[in-house]
């Protein structure tokens, strides 16, 4: 049983008929029917049966398609890491991270580090979003995942990974109608912003901006934790990450208003002008493999 034969089944089987599976494999279809003969001949029962549309698998053949296309999948992989070995990619690559829901992301990318590119030391280091973006463009970081601060620029490749919402909460008891905010009482209210260029801040401003006020008191703080803390001590109202938010109001500490504020991207990106750099360009792949993202 040879690759060759894997393919064309898999191409059959997703086609439908054997010219456009010889199309596809740039075959002739004469040498498209020969794989399968000499498929079904090792294996012992038919893979295909006509039909009046062209070629339908056989009950037997539907069992095997899922194997194959398994199959093809790890001779792909084998040969990328096999040329990623003749490229000689090695040395090191530093990595950036927030603690957005981009971590388990994360954790598969440093996986696929390991295995295709076991001569490439990786450094990983963690910030805010904004620290992780402009380490990234200054290049003291080589890439990294940050949560979008809405900042445009044309000097960094990004790739959205994920996505998480932003809520609005209050101390229980301050909100008399927790579904439908009552933005003119909100204004009055202290707010616990982080950062404008932040996540969360840049979420604030938008919704300053869009129900046209700014709070009489605005108390600065960059840990989420810390938010989390302050709005259940009745310190003021402010946004949290769906996880927190949820988990937090679950637990009584305080109450969403309305709900979900607003969906923030999160990036994985390089600069524009170090895309091709091979170990970059190598981990980018990887990155889209994990992402089942095409070119």
């Amino acid at each position: 049983m040879e690759i060759y034969q894997l393919k064309t089944f898999v191409t059959i089987a997703r086609e439908g008929t054997i010219t456009r599976a010889s199309d596809i494999l740039c075959l002739s279809q004469p040498a498209v029917s020969a794989h399968i003969k000499a498929l079904e001949d090792e294996i012992g029962f038919s893979l295909f049966e006509r039909n009046a549309r062209g070629m339908s698998l056989t009950p037997q053949g539907g069992k095997l398609l899922l194997t194959a296309e398994r199959l093809l999948g790890l001779h792909r992989e084998l040969v990328e890491q096999a040329r990623q070995i003749r490229r000689g990619i090695g040395g090191q690559i530093r990595l950036g991270s927030n603690r957005a829901p981009s971590a388990l992301l994360l954790g598969k990318l440093l996986s696929q580090i390991a295995e295709y590119f076991p001569d490439v030391d990786v450094h990983l280091q963690y910030g805010s979003s904004i620290e992780i973006e402009r380490a990234i463009i200054s290049s003291e970081l080589d890439a990294g995942f940050f949560s979008d601060s809405g900042n445009e620029t044309d000097e960094l490749l990004k790739v959205q990974v994920d996505s998480f919402g932003v809520y609005l909460a209050a101390p229980p008891g301050w909100v008399d109608s927790p579904a439908i905010p009552d933005w003119g009482a909100l204004a009055q209210m202290p707010w616990i912003c982080p950062a404008p260029q932040s996540c969360c801040g840049n979420v604030a401003e938008g919704l300053f901006h869009e129900h046209k006020f700014r709070p009489a008191k605005q108390i600065d703080v960059d840990q989420e934790k810390v938010t989390r803390s302050l709005i259940a001590g009745g310190v003021g109202v402010g946004l949290l990450h769906a996880d927190t938010a949820m988990d937090a109001s679950e637990k009584g500490e305080l109450v969403l208003l309305g709900g979900e504020q607003r969906q923030v991207p999160v990036y994985f990106a390089v600069r524009t002008a170090r895309q091709q750099e091979p170990l970059l360009a190598a981990v980018l792949e990887r990155l889209k493999t994990l992402l089942n993202l095409k070119e």
